[in-house]
């Protein structure tokens, strides 16, 4: 009896090198530094930093931009021929439902947060994280909203709760439909609009949920819903539009921008394998160069911009990799922070939106187009049709990560591949289809 005794004593010991799940979010502060956590996986190459732009991008880039760096998946992914084995295919799946893990524990311990306030804006960050993230993913790995009937075709799986036990890491989540998917994604968002504070600094606030909002509803074509928060977003007066067309690329936290990665020379997501400067950029500094210039601008496309664009000529430029080859001038700093969402998005969203409901909320179609235009140095157009807004829209917002998104809610083709091709769907990861089951993969995988 003593042996054993001594036994048991010398096995029921702490393991030295990790922190129990449970005791992991104990105070106020661990859910802080959790917080801190999952905006550090938001960041990452593998979601925000590049590959929610880049891949957008590539899977629309018939007429418009051309890969030429030596990344096979990023190549699979611009020419349609990815495998269940696609590099960039599993790491943002298995990055995305990390960051969800995380954000899933912080709503899981909100009470040990005491102070209401503190925990209503950790609670709102949390939904926000997780709402864009699922957002984003059921964008890659599912057919578009609209391809079903009642959208009932698969979406994502709904990871909802901690996974802290073997007995919660081993449960097997099937996959939601895209309606179920959507509507989970407009819930957190919803509730984080409502929790967050109107200024929250640098992190998400209750602005930049609205304007992820936006986004969502037009996805879906509610056109109503998505100009209310668009709407919200330029009448709450915090965002002015800046006098030049680069300067939201060139300066940190600019009037014009609604939420961005904060980023600097030691903490971003990659100056040589990853990040979005290491893929669009083609400068020489210094007998060096800045960037791989792997993406390629086609000419056609930069000559679809007026001569007298400002965006043409500040925003494209001749790279280091031969002559008539252009680049896009908005990603050349490493360091610098990137923008995902900005005012000049939500402007063309107001427009579009009040032109398909013939209506005139906040401001007029004209008013707010032609904002956009006079920045850029165009003239204004009196009565602007649908056709002048979505142009606009995709000479403004030209590689941040909307390409293939408006290609598919505008249900227009890229090259050969329509709208909802299965073609222009992700693959889900081989290791979560072995060790789940329950999910079932996309077609052609």
């Amino acid at each position: 009896m003593l042996g054993l005794t001594a036994c048991d004593e010398r096995l029921d010991i702490q393991p030295q090198q990790s922190i129990d799940a449970a005791q992991a979010l104990s105070t106020e502060q661990d859910l802080q530094s959790a917080i801190i956590g999952a905006y550090g996986q938001l960041g990452s190459g593998a979601l925000f930093g590049t590959n929610f732009n880049l891949l957008a991008e590539l899977q629309g880039s018939e007429g418009y931009i051309t890969w030429r760096g030596t990344f096979v998946s990023f190549r699979e992914v611009a020419n349609k021929t990815m495998t269940f084995a696609n590099a960039e295919a599993g790491r943002t799946w298995l990055t995305g439902y990390q960051a969800i893990s995380t954000v899933n524990n912080v709503l899981a311990n909100l009470s040990k947060s005491t102070n209401e306030a503190t925990r209503k804006r950790i609670e709102g960050e949390a939904r926000f994280i997780r709402g864009t993230v699922l957002f984003e993913l059921v964008r890659y790995y599912a057919l578009p909203w609209g391809a079903t009937t009642g959208n009932s075709h698969p979406g994502l799986p709904l990871v909802l709760t901690p996974s802290n036990t073997v007995d919660q890491a081993n449960t097997q989540v099937p996959r939601s439909t895209v309606a179920q998917t959507y509507a989970q994604v407009i819930d957190d968002l919803t509730k984080a609009a409502g929790l967050l504070p109107n200024d929250n600094g640098t992190r998400a606030d209750k602005f930049a949920v609205l304007a992820f909002l936006s986004r969502v509803y037009l996805q879906q074509g509610d056109y109503a819903k998505a100009l209310d928060a668009a709407n919200q977003v330029i009448a709450s007066g915090n965002y002015r539009l800046n006098p030049g067309v680069s300067a939201v690329f060139r300066n940190r936290n600019t009037s014009e921008s609604i939420f961005e990665l904060q980023q600097n020379d030691q903490n971003n997501a990659g100056t040589s394998n990853d990040g979005l400067t290491t893929f669009y950029a083609s400068l020489p500094v210094d007998g060096s160069a800045v960037g791989r210039g792997d993406v390629q601008v086609n000419n056609a496309f930069v000559n679809s911009y007026a001569a007298t664009d400002a965006r043409r000529n500040e925003l494209f430029y001749i790279g280091f990799k031969g002559t008539n080859r252009y680049y896009t001038a908005k990603f050349t700093d490493f360091g610098a922070n990137i923008p995902i969402i900005r005012l000049a998005e939500m402007l063309l969203v107001r427009a579009e939106c009040n032109l398909r409901l013939n209506s005139a909320v906040g401001a007029s179609p004209a008013a707010d187009l032609n904002a956009v235009r006079t920045r850029a140095g165009l003239a204004p157009i009196a009565t602007p049709t649908l056709a002048n807004v979505l142009q606009e829209r995709q000479l403004e917002l030209a590689f941040e990560g909307l390409r293939i998104h408006d290609l598919k809610r505008l249900r227009q083709s890229t090259g050969n591949y329509a709208w909802n091709s299965p073609s222009l769907v992700f693959p889900i990861p081989k290791r979560e289809i072995d060790v789940n089951p329950a999910l079932t993969q996309n077609e052609g995988y």
